[in-house]
């Protein structure tokens, strides 16, 4: 059982800090030993805390992320998700495990579609059209993470690249506001008394080593192993969703970083979130 904890919470920190993601992994693998789904989700949370934290760290002495943009975005993407731990609180078991699957599937297909995003950073700030899109999206992929959490690593990565972040750049921005939303949301559980410790902690050890080295691979590897390696986690992940989740469940025993980001000398029209 902690062996298997161990083994997911490893790769799923790994590929989370790849190619982000790694929800995909852990989510089914505490469904699978047994945890109510309300449950699994609080323990994912705790776990992917610990090692998005850890990752956020690689990411930010190399100087691959935008601080002044996520330091603004990153209460979107914390209230989001603290309003997504609510509605999942609400919803009953038997809702929740088909979402889950449906969730699963679409991120996949999505995945799949964009294979040619972030090979040269062409960002230079919000615009105005491209804030009225990017900025609610930000709130709602935090929602997702609270409500569900799995891929939503990928989704903050898509987001950044539609804006013009190269793949290594978007990876590091994603993974801060992916770190606020894992922490809003565990706030969140942990009040509601929906996380287990136990196996909990567990994860979050091995989550920890694995996002720590799939975060130097990141950084060095770059595109290549970035793209091989988010179509191959979703594509596997689902066919273990197909064949095993409504399947009966095991019983539980119970240097600095650099300031990378140019801006249009033109006056912003919102100074928050630097929009011209």
């Amino acid at each position: 059982m902690f062996f298997f904890l161990i083994i997911s919470g490893f790769l799923s920190g790994f590929i989370d800090a790849v190619v982000g993601g790694g929800g995909l992994i852990s989510t089914p693998a505490l469904l699978s030993v047994g945890l109510p789904p309300q449950i699994a989700l609080g323990t994912n949370k705790l776990a992917s805390s610990m090692g998005s934290l850890t990752s956020t760290i690689a990411f930010i002495l190399s100087g691959k992320i935008n601080i002044r943009l996520v330091a603004r975005l990153l209460p979107l993407s914390f209230a989001g998700s603290f309003i997504g731990v609510l509605i999942v609180h609400i919803l009953s078991a038997n809702l929740l495990k088909p979402l889950i699957l449906i969730l699963l599937t679409l991120t996949t297909i999505y995945t799949l579609l964009k294979k040619d995003w972030g090979k040269v950073s062409t960002y230079r700030g919000l615009t105005k059209k491209s804030a009225c899109f990017f900025i609610p999206l930000v709130f709602f992929i935090g929602f997702y993470d609270g409500f569900l959490g799995a891929g939503t690593g990928s989704f903050l990565l898509f987001s950044f690249l539609m804006i013009g972040f190269d793949f290594i750049h978007a990876a590091g921005n994603a993974k801060v506001l992916n770190f606020g939303s894992n922490i809003a949301a565990l706030i969140t559980f942990a009040c509601l008394g929906s996380v287990n410790y136990h196996y909990g902690l567990v994860m979050a050890a091995a989550l920890i080593v694995g996002s720590w080295l799939g975060a130097k691979v990141a950084i060095k590897k770059r595109n290549s192993l970035r793209k091989g390696a988010v179509r191959g986690c979703h594509r596997g992940t689902d066919r273990k969703e197909y064949f095993g989740l409504f399947r009966p469940a095991l019983k539980p025993t119970a240097p600095r970083a650099k300031r990378l980001f140019f801006f249009p000398q033109k006056q912003p029209v919102c100074p928050m979130f630097n929009i011209t």
